[in-house]
């Protein structure tokens, strides 16, 4: 007698005909539980309604928080687990409303609905659970990318006895990270550096040296022991330029590797030798394929240069005009790789000034509303052994760097560097030097100003001079015709001091004089 008599209540509570049933599924989709409220259905409607309350104002101040500390949102966005979480919730939540929605319908339509009101109860009930359907797989959808992009992109997380891994933090004064830009296009063979620079980055204070290597730089060391030193002794083994030893190592990972079994034994040997030529621990590479570079710039919408003079770029006479612009990623390419009417040296400051701006420009709104672009992006171009869980580190880092940091760059090159003949030990000098001065500048009892008579050479435009270096035989790789050829600069006039993109002098030159 009690269940049919809440049979009968339940079904005396459901509204008259086909219109006001539909009504109150519609209803149910936009505040799942009335309908089951107005049904009779009270401790399930009231269940539903706070489930769906407590989860918008979980949204609202999950927001409020978003938006009050948007590093926060973007390191926790690069993290896999909280993906997945986020990707299995949208699941979760689109299932449990698709399922209120069609007992809405069910409880409240009529108890013998004809064909018309059967179609049309189906055709609403499909169109609402579409509605709620296709926000939640567009989630799904694109946290798996954003998910995948950084299992692709990351490196594997360290033994938790690894030294590096518990490095940072009171324990470290400084991060150190290879920047590395590669080319292989499909008119050469393998994969060259041409763009190679160090960002040592001081953890407390945001302030950065970013330290220039020259892709033309003969008469490599390797660490002694290793493989490279066995097959190429000094002082002359190895006779081809620095941006060819990823390459070397490239063709023969298990002989030549430091470390065979890493996602990337040729970077990560480059990193080591590198890190042994200037005689500083490198933490981490990353190395960004030139050619995909443009997709990342294109991502956040573009990035904004100052450019000094004319840069002639491509091979239909296009030109980067003097001015702020706002380029594209295949301009922002350009401007950071050309070498028409110029040298490698100005293209050198060009690549730091483009660092400079990125890190300025890349907001974190920015990589939250283009996160799916980035993702898909990253994907195809950059790689690195950063480990998924410093990633968020390395956001408040940049962050810092961004609001407090001091931008300095030293470029390794002539005058202060013979390519051909580089002295190693004169080098780890400037570099030593050049970190020593940023640290001595830090505090707030440091005023150091910088020199009256500094030169501020301007690296948004083309070198007037067009030459390389006073370095006898030296050697350049034209762009031109996709062909390599061997020019001998030998009694070549050294660069001028004022030639845009030049470095002159053993300190390292801040940014903001250099880019404006």
């Amino acid at each position: 007698m009690t269940m049919a008599a809440g049979r009968q209540e339940e079904s005396g509570s459901r509204p008259a005909g086909t219109g006001p049933a539909l009504l109150w599924t519609l209803a149910s989709a936009v505040v799942p539980g009335i309908a089951h409220l107005r049904t009779g259905w009270r401790k399930a409607g009231w269940t539903i309604l706070g489930g769906y309350l407590t989860l918008v104002a979980a949204a609202v101040l999950g927001a409020l928080a978003a938006h009050g500390d948007l590093t926060m949102s973007a390191a926790i966005a690069v993290q896999g687990r909280w993906l997945l979480t986020a990707a299995g919730i949208s699941f979760v939540i689109a299932v449990l409303w698709m399922t209120v929605i069609i007992h809405s319908w069910v409880i409240t339509r009529p108890e013998s609905p004809g064909l018309p009101a059967r179609l049309a109860g189906g055709t609403l009930v499909l169109v609402l659970c579409l509605m709620v359907a296709t926000p939640a797989a567009a989630v799904m959808y694109g946290t798996h990318t954003a998910y995948d992009a950084i299992s692709s992109v990351f490196g594997p997380e360290p033994d938790a006895h690894d030294e590096i891994a518990n490095r940072w933090g009171d324990h470290q004064a400084r991060v150190n990270v290879l920047l590395i830009g590669s080319d292989s296009g499909g008119n050469r063979y393998g994969v060259r550096t041409d763009s190679m620079m160090v960002a040592s980055i001081d953890v407390e204070y945001g302030d950065v040296v970013l330290i220039g290597l020259p892709r033309n730089l003969e008469n490599t060391q390797f660490p002694p022991g290793t493989a490279l030193a066995e097959r190429y002794p000094p002082p002359h083994g190895y006779t081809d330029l620095l941006n060819e030893v990823y390459q070397t190592v490239a063709e023969e990972p298990q002989e030549l590797a430091f470390d065979p079994t890493a996602d990337d034994p040729a970077a990560d040997t480059l990193k080591g030798v590198i890190g042994y030529l200037l005689d500083i621990d490198l933490d981490y590479y990353a190395l960004v394929d030139m050619k995909g570079f443009e997709g990342l710039i294109d991502a956040i919408g573009g990035i904004r240069v100052h450019i000094d003079e004319p840069i002639p770029y491509g091979q239909e006479g296009a030109v980067l005009e003097p001015g702020s612009r706002l380029l594209t990623g295949n301009e922002a390419l350009w401007y950071g790789r050309s070498r028409i009417d110029s040298d490698d040296y100005a293209r050198m400051g060009r690549q730091g000034c483009l660092v400079k701006y990125v890190a300025e420009q890349a907001e974190p709104t920015k990589i939250l509303t283009s996160f799916q672009k980035l993702a898909g992006a990253a994907k195809k171009t950059l790689r690195t052994d950063i480990p998924q869980s410093r990633v968020p580190a390395f956001i408040a880092l940049a962050d810092l760097v961004k609001e407090e940091g001091d931008m300095r760059t030293l470029q390794l090159s002539p005058p202060q560097v013979n390519t051909a003949y580089p002295d190693w030990k004169e080098i780890q000098r400037l570099v030593a030097d050049a970190i020593q001065e940023q640290e001595d500048r830090q505090g707030p009892e440091a005023d150091v100003k910088e020199p009256e008579d500094a030169p501020s050479p301007t690296p948004g435009g083309a070198s007037p001079t067009g030459g390389q270096d006073a370095d006898p035989t030296h050697r350049n790789d034209n762009e031109v015709g996709g062909s390599t050829e061997w020019q001998d600069y030998t009694g070549l006039p050294e660069p001028s001091p004022t030639t845009p993109g030049r470095q002159v002098g053993d300190d390292a030159v801040s940014l903001d004089s250099l880019c404006p």
